[in-house]
């Protein structure tokens, strides 16, 4: 039993690498999603495996379109007596402002459904109130009464002294209640952030319950889920800490790109993970781009996860005629069911990819490697229609279905360019010093041309772009993350925050030892959340002698100025425990001269590209060799993706069979 399996469900496919350890074998694999049973197609793809998988490691939409489409458990939120109505007055904070008719996003938990409890901690840990038992039933009673499910505490201070959270959460699973404390989801200060994640974690953890449990009782190996902060968590704990895996599937595929590309030795990258329903960017420079200030669905979720930046554009993003008679593109999305209208699956609006078949970028008989053909003339007669309700006519050479389709390429690509300059220029990073890694189904399609509108020289469209995420799920390590918030002083000598940080670097590696790794195997990282007094937000900084210095120079960086003569403020003490996993092993292809093999051209056929139509060269990119060169305009084809080179884009491929293009 050397099988190790890396799943991600995607809105469109669900993505299998099988990776055996033994034979230094990888092998990947598609199939279409099942949006109404997400674990069908789990189990359908995992019947393909040949052999029984010894670890199962999964990136899960399950958590997040429970939190999107409201369509969690019916959750409760507990409090501290006079608190009652702290998820509905939030913060001030206003994302439109100047949008008079601006709605806030309602919380997950109505206000019929908060409770509170006589109880009281001060800031310093210290009872003021109580908490007596004889309380309880009566709350328990009223929560029956409301049909709830789920039930989420947070308690004031409970992240100084937990005693009164734990007292009720063993009350309540006591009385077959599912429950999320705060003290257990997120010890740190800030109330309504604190609320707002741990009712979120409440809203969707019987969800994820219910499918991880139906998943591992039919699965019978180990299953690890992927955490939106790019490490592994086993099953169980995901099932109880649900909000830690609300974004695990992007999470894989920056795990993935960032393997990827260190392989190649680049350290500094922007990725571009377009899939069937959306477009996920994200800026690497070097370390992994943690948050704690995330939202999902307009309501914040602090716990640690990958800065990502998500737009409704994809390859199953609809296109459609507004009231003004203009041509828009999603953020709607055909999904798997019924999908593009060369699908054949019963879609009628069409769609990226539809547009991509018109323009003759994407082969029909090669699709899916070969198993799933395109219906081209369905797309043209879509294509057609949206055309005429445009009013558009013949362009030169082109027709006017191939003139919508350039439309729809071009608002899809608007859209995505804006993503990449928002997670890059408008944060002080010039793209140009990036590599841009591209992945995600329909990737390929578009980078090389979004490289050029960026100015970004180089682009590397990974071997295994389309599983990329499910790639990362094998090449990620098992994290834990823990916070503890303490006020404290930046005069506060290192003995006593090392005496601090003590608990917390022994609750990381009790569990990772928990998880069958060896003590001389743990790597142990320190943090510190620093700020300058008076301020409301921190930077995190590692905890080391010259804390404080290192605090100054981020600060300077990140805002363009800095206070030297200041004493810091330490807010929060963090630890991530990690246990490395080893990544498997990529195959290599053989070397070759600059000119491809004469077996690796398909064939050429009709393109149409920027303002004409031109005789393109289509190349199976499986047959092409190390140091191949080759210039646009061409057409690469994989079984699983295909990657566009504009004209005069120059492309290369790599020992592992990436290729690097320059555009």
């Amino acid at each position: 039993m050397s099988i190790r399996v890396g799943i991600d469900i995607g809105g469109t496919f669900t993505d299998f690498v099988v990776f055996d350890e033994d034979q230094g074998r990888l092998t990947t694999f598609k199939v279409f999603s099942t949006p109404d049973d997400p674990a069908r197609a789990v189990l359908e793809g995992l019947a393909q495996v040949p052999e029984v998988a010894r670890q199962i490691v999964h990136g899960s939409t399950v958590a997040t379109n429970a939190l999107l489409e409201r369509k969690g458990a019916r959750t409760a939120f507990v409090t501290t007596a006079g608190f009652r109505d702290l998820l509905h007055i939030g913060r001030q904070h206003r994302a439109a402002l100047y949008d008079l008719a601006a709605r806030k996003p309602e919380p997950l938990v109505p206000r019929p459904l908060c409770f509170e409890v006589p109880e009281r901690v001060g800031p310093d840990g210290s009872v003021l109130v109580p908490l007596h038992d004889a309380a309880i039933p009566s709350l328990i009673e009223a929560l029956r009464r409301a049909r709830v499910e789920s039930v989420a505490i947070c308690f004031l201070f409970a992240f100084a002294n937990p005693a009164h959270e734990q007292q009720l959460a063993r009350a309540l699973r006591a009385a077959g209640f599912t429950v999320a404390a705060s003290s257990d989801i997120l010890p740190a200060f800030r109330e309504y952030e604190r609320a707002s994640t741990t009712v979120a974690s409440a809203y969707v953890a019987p969800v994820l319950d219910r499918y991880l449990g139906r998943l591992e009782a039919a699965l019978g190996a180990s299953l690890r889920v992927m955490q939106s902060s790019g490490g592994l968590i086993h099953a169980r704990e995901a099932r109880a800490q649900a909000v830690r895996c609300v974004l695990s599937g992007p999470a894989g595929g920056l795990i993935g790109a960032r393997f990827v590309a260190g392989l190649a030795g680049v350290r500094h990258l922007i990725t571009f993970d377009m899939g069937g329903t959306s477009t996920d960017v994200a800026l690497v420079p070097d370390a992994l781009p943690l948050t704690t200030e995330g939202t999902i669905g307009g309501l914040p979720i602090s716990i640690p996860l990958l800065d990502i930046h998500t737009v409704g554009a994809g390859g199953g993003s609809l296109a459609r005629v507004d009231p003004g008679g203009a041509l828009r593109v999603g953020p709607e999305s055909a999904g798997a069911d019924p999908g593009p209208v060369c699908y054949g699956r019963g879609g009628t609006e069409p769609t990226v990819t539809d547009a991509h078949l018109v323009l003759g970028r994407l082969r029909p008989e090669t699709f899916l490697g070969g198993q799933h053909r395109l219906d081209a003339e369905a797309a043209q007669e879509a294509l057609t229609r949206l055309a005429y309700r445009l009013r558009l006519e013949a362009s030169g050479p082109l027709t006017p279905a191939q003139v919508a389709a350039q439309g729809i390429i071009a608002i899809a690509e608007a859209h995505m360019a804006r993503a990449l300059r928002v997670i890059s220029v408008e944060r002080g990073y010039d793209p140009r010093d990036f590599v841009l890694v591209s992945f995600g189904g329909a990737g390929g399609l578009h980078a090389a041309t979004l490289a050029r509108a960026l100015g970004i020289r180089r682009v590397l469209v990974p071997a295994q772009a389309s599983v990329l995420s499910a790639l990362g799920m094998l090449a990620a390590d098992v994290v834990r993350d823990y916070v503890q918030t303490v006020m404290l002083p930046g005069t506060t000598p290192l003995r006593e925050l090392r005496r601090r940080f003590r608990l917390l670097v022994q609750q990381g590696s009790d569990q990772l030892r928990a998880e069958g790794f060896a003590p001389d195997q743990i790597q142990i990282e320190q943090l510190l959340d620093v700020r300058y007094p008076g301020q409301s937000y921190e930077l995190t900084v590692p905890f080391r002698r010259d804390w404080a210095r290192a605090f100054h120079r981020l600060h300077q960086q990140r805002y363009g100025y800095a206070a030297p003569e200041q004493v810091p403020e330490i807010v929060n003490l963090r630890v991530r425990a990690t246990g490395p996993v080893a990544p498997p092993v990529l195959p290599t292809v053989a070397s070759g001269d600059l000119e491809p093999p004469a077996e690796a051209l398909l064939d050429t056929g009709p393109v149409v590209l920027e303002t004409t139509r031109a005789i393109v060269p289509f190349f199976d990119a499986t047959r092409l060799r190390a140091g191949n060169r080759l210039t646009g305009p061409a057409v690469l084809v994989r079984p699983d993706t295909t990657v566009y080179l504009p004209p005069e884009a120059i492309a290369h491929i790599d020992r592992f069979g990436n290729v690097w293009i320059e555009s």
